[in-house]
């Protein structure tokens, strides 16, 4: 990437070392991460998985002769299936919880460091007038953002598709009020928001594993193996106690906005636990990345 490029970016050739000058140089360089990630195929899979998880179950439930309360219909919901279009995000939501951003984040944030370190191309940014955290930190907040806009891709998709078959209307939340459609639109996208959180914690491991492996593909499988792990430790009897601290049971926060009153306690709590578990990962991937040695 050339220094003209940089530069139009927003990052100066000269270095005044303000603070605003470290804002300038980060927000440059997401610019061009983001144009980086448009450019990737496996962004676009990783969007159009998004999109086609959602067509598929309702396909599937189209099609299926489960009879209320089994399969889908039992879920948070549930019972809005087939009657409002709406209720389609939130069941299928409810379904991919644990692995579906496993998946989405494992992509890209496999990916994104790993990448240029493999290819050789991380030598000649770091030789631009650019500081290796504004590097890291850019990269970081390109892949949050894929990470909200698949989110996002996902949830539209459900929505369209489902009124489409289903219609408009509207449906009981989790505590069995029923909401109109308009509100229940409105909370459809405070739930992807809820449930953005925990997953952008699953994506910051994926960064760490991108910086410290500097193999994509170990980075990728790394990151869908911690989430099935983590699974895997919520659901032992043994630490019954614990799993309310366990990142991936707060994928299901998401229910927080469904609920009547909205459940603000669950909502909180799953902010400072995804909060706890994306740090640890962000600043080694910090520490390692500062001390890199790119000329091997």
């Amino acid at each position: 990437m050339s220094s003209e490029a940089y530069r139009a970016g927003g990052l100066a050739a000269t270095r005044t070392g303000s603070l605003r000058d470290s804002l300038a140089a980060v927000g440059g360089s997401y610019y061009w991460e983001l144009r980086k990630l448009v450019a990737q195929k496996r962004s676009w899979i990783g969007l159009a998985a998004a999109a086609i998880v959602e067509l598929v179950f309702l396909i599937s439930i189209e099609i299926s002769k489960v009879t209320p309360n089994d399969g889908p219909y039992a879920d948070p919901m549930g019972q809005g299936l087939r009657h409002s279009g709406l209720a389609l995000t939130p069941v299928v939501l409810k379904e991919i919880a644990y692995f579906g951003p496993a998946i989405i984040a494992a992509l890209v944030a496999g990916d994104i460091v790993a990448n240029e370190d493999g290819g050789g191309t991380l030598k000649t940014i770091l030789v631009r007038s650019v500081r290796r955290g504004e590097i890291l930190a850019a990269k970081a907040l390109a892949l949050f953002t894929y990470v909200i806009v698949a989110l996002v891709v996902f949830a539209v998709t459900g929505i369209v598709a489902g009124t489409i078959a289903w219609g408009f209307h509207p449906l009981a939340n989790i505590s069995g009020t029923r909401i109109s459609a308009a509100l229940a639109l409105a909370l459809t996208f405070a739930a992807i928001a809820v449930y953005a959180v925990p997953t952008i914690a699953i994506a910051s491991f994926g960064l760490f594993l991108s910086v410290v492996t500097r193999q994509s593909v170990a980075a990728v499988v790394g990151t869908i193996f911690y989430a099935l792990a983590l699974e895997g430790l919520a659901a032992l009897p043994a630490i019954k106690g614990a799993r309310p601290y366990i990142l991936v049971t707060q994928l299901h926060a998401w229910h927080g906005p469904f609920q009547t009153p909205t459940n603000w306690t669950i909502i909180g709590h799953a902010i400072w636990i995804s909060v706890l578990f994306a740090a640890p990962p962000l600043i080694v991937a910090w520490i390692v990345f500062r001390r890199r040695d790119v000329a091997s």
